[in-house]
């Protein structure tokens, strides 16, 4: 009977351990393959973790074409309800070594932003809830996906903050078919986002640009949407 409570006990606190770890650690990891024009261009890899605070978004990479890109590191802090706090990429975009990092309170976004040796700081005031859009990063549709999930109902207007230049509008709508696909309508552009059950991103494209990207499954290859 002793036996049995303790076993009972040892159990309880492994199922606590789980739980603590979902909150406060890695909880998804992958890489993304990027294609143009139906080639492989490039890749990213990307880590999402979780903490009593909120998450954070670790994404490095590169791309060829139709943008040459290398993303030594970007970093994406985001509060429990997905509201960005910071942000920080370092890397070299069309052979121009860049570093932007962001302090984002209530909305009001400080950068500073170092380019070919020269720095400049920048105040911009966004909607709180903006979503963070450095381009040509694909990773961080995650935030979408991680925030509205599989089976989003009603579209939904919202802004995005091309970081470190402007603010647009856009939104974001439930797809026809498949209730794990959205469209992300942005101005003349459109976004197809797929996930799987969980939220996880799956596949994205952007028809316009001809450019598709695909998680990639175990063993090194694009899955297919």
């Amino acid at each position: 009977m002793i036996r049995n409570s303790k076993r009972g006990t040892a159990l309880i606190l492994l199922f606590f351990s789980f739980c603590a770890f979902l909150q406060a650690g890695l909880l998804e990891e992958g890489v993304l393959s990027i294609y143009f024009n139906e080639e492989k261009v490039g890749y990213e890899e990307f880590r999402w973790e979780s903490d009593e605070r909120g998450f954070t978004l670790f994404v490095q990479g590169r791309m060829d074409s139709p943008v040459p890109i290398l993303i030594q590191s970007l970093i994406l802090r985001l509060d429990r309800s997905f509201i960005p706090q910071s942000f920080m990429l370092q890397g070299t975009i069309g052979g121009m070594e860049q570093e932007i990092s962001s302090v984002i309170t209530d909305g009001r976004a400080e950068n500073t932003i170092r380019v070919a040796g020269q720095e400049q700081q920048k105040v911009v005031e966004i909607q709180r809830d903006a979503f963070l859009l450095p381009n040509p990063i694909f990773s961080v549709y995650m935030v979408l996906t991680k925030k509205f999930g599989c089976g989003l109902e009603e579209k939904k207007d919202l802004s995005a903050y091309i970081i470190p230049q402007l603010e647009i509008p856009f939104s974001i709508e439930p797809g026809e078919e498949n209730p794990c696909a959205c469209l992300v309508q942005m101005g003349q552009t459109e976004v197809f986002l797929q996930t799987d059950e969980s939220g996880s991103l799956k596949s994205l494209e952007i028809p316009s640009q001809q450019i598709r990207v695909l998680r990639q499954a175990p063993g090194g290859k694009g899955s297919q949407p």
